[in-house]
């Protein structure tokens, strides 16, 4: 038999690190899962068996960005992939007709997987990641500031205050408790050395928080 060509994918998310970090994970598996397109927007140009929808730092308008993925028949099947498992967000994704809600805690062999069973016609809804993960195991992909030492919940959190979010909406859209955000904003503070939202959100301008709005075409060869 002829060997089966890989599915193709679009990542999709408003920031190009994220994109590119998934796209630069899921390399080692070019002959099963091939990246066609990254978009850090919803704008989807290539034809792809799978949209994987990364949700770092969406802003309120998520819910409709889904909707127009899946709407577009250029997308066979979308899968959202996300940290947060909060039963509101995952009932909306189910509303709106998505094929997957995967968590980011696979491994790149599992999101792998997971993509290959999505593609097969399966709905794969993964139970939510624990609360904590272990130091020796880092969260797979990327996003800005983790260079700087941010996780990648701080590093939301942060995207979002440099947007512009007070922390009435950080909360709403993240769907933690207002306290726990104010823990979070302090520690991500601490690490990046400011004193006031201010001096964050300068800081987060110079560091890449801010969307990118852009696509980038054809990621290292692909399709």
């Amino acid at each position: 038999m002829p060997p089966k060509a890989p599915i193709t994918i679009a990542i999709i998310d408003d920031y190009d690190v994220v994109v590119s970090g998934v796209a630069s994970m899921l390399d080692p598996y070019r002959d099963r899962v091939l990246v066609a397109e990254l978009d850090a927007d919803t704008a989807l140009h290539d034809e792809v068996d799978v949209a994987l929808y990364d949700s770092f730092a969406q802003p309120e308008t998520d819910q409709d960005e889904i909707q127009v993925l899946i709407d577009n028949p250029r997308a066979h099947r979308v899968a959202v992939y996300s940290w947060n498992f909060h039963p509101e967000l995952v009932g909306k994704a189910r509303e709106l007709g998505v094929h997957g809600y995967l968590s980011k805690a696979l491994s790149a062999r599992e999101l792998v997987e997971a993509i290959e069973a999505v593609h097969a016609g399966e709905r794969v809804f993964h139970d939510p990641p624990p609360r904590t993960r272990s130091r020796r195991q880092p969260a797979p992909g990327d996003w800005p500031g983790r260079g700087e030492g941010l996780t990648d919940r701080e590093s939301e959190i942060l995207a979002l205050i440099t947007q512009g979010k007070s922390n009435a909406e950080v909360a709403a859209l993240t769907y933690l408790a207002p306290n726990t955000v104010k823990s979070y904003i302090q520690n991500l503070y601490r690490k990046i050395q400011v004193e006031s939202r201010t001096q964050a959100v300068v800081w987060g301008v110079r560091h890449g928080f801010l969307p990118d709005h852009h696509r980038i075409d054809h990621w290292r060869g692909g399709p």
